[in-house]
């Protein structure tokens, strides 16, 4: 079942990438496991994913006894990152995608090993997001820059959620927009339902959860 999720998942990166002009090796497609037991994620890994995003580094630790032997595997950071979890954080995570403050670049910069780092920015009015508003981009990256162990690849973003593809389309031109002003590589953005429409836009790396692994149980 999961095979056919991740084909068909597959097939709308192909035509979105077609029909952009692009090349499917251009982009990532970062598993989303926020409450996906370590069992699924390990079958996900047998079927050839690599990627992986947890929202939170509590639960994500309760997994990673299970996982550690998953050669080649990167485990990314999707979610918001308080600054007293950064240090553990860090140690679990090979991609911190939600830096949003100098702070936590300068906590994250403290641990022992070199980490790949995303800046999320905010893009909506919505007061659930969280993001740096674009005007601090510049300090943000300069902080980054400085940090002899965080590597900036680019920037994340999360549109207000709509059932709908095509609303999505402005901030995801919009964050394309401001890597080019400031020459980062990487965008992170779009998840299962719009994510055609952010490859369209530039994306390098989509976070798709539900079209893989079915809409997560409310508790």
């Amino acid at each position: 079942m999961l095979r056919e999720e991740i084909e068909q998942v597959e097939e709308r990166i192909l035509r979105a990438v077609t029909r952009a002009g692009r090349r499917r090796e251009e982009i990532t497609l970062v598993a989303v496991t926020k409450v996906v037991p370590a069992p699924l994620i390990r079958e996900a890994y047998e079927c050839g994913l690599r990627d992986f995003g947890e929202n939170y580094v509590q639960e994500f630790e309760s997994k990673v006894p299970s996982l550690q032997d998953l050669g080649g595997a990167r485990f990314h950071m999707i979610g918001h990152l308080q600054s007293n979890k950064s240090k553990r954080a860090s140690e679990l995570f090979d991609v911190i995608q939600s830096v949003e403050r100098s702070k936590l670049a300068r906590r994250l910069n403290e641990a022992t090993k070199p980490l790949d780092v995303m800046i999320e920015v905010k893009l909506s009015a919505e007061e659930a997001k969280s993001g740096a508003a674009p005007e601090e981009l510049p300090a943000l990256i300069d902080t980054i820059a400085s940090c002899r162990n965080l590597r900036l690849l680019g920037l994340m973003t999360m549109p207000p959620w709509t059932d709908e593809p095509e609303p999505s389309r402005p901030y995801f031109r919009r964050l394309r927009e401001l890597a080019e002003q400031h020459r980062l590589p990487c965008l992170s953005m779009g998840m299962s339902h719009d994510f055609e429409v952010a490859i369209e836009e530039g994306a390098t790396h989509i976070r798709v959860g539900t079209a893989l692994f079915g809409p997560r149980k409310k508790a």
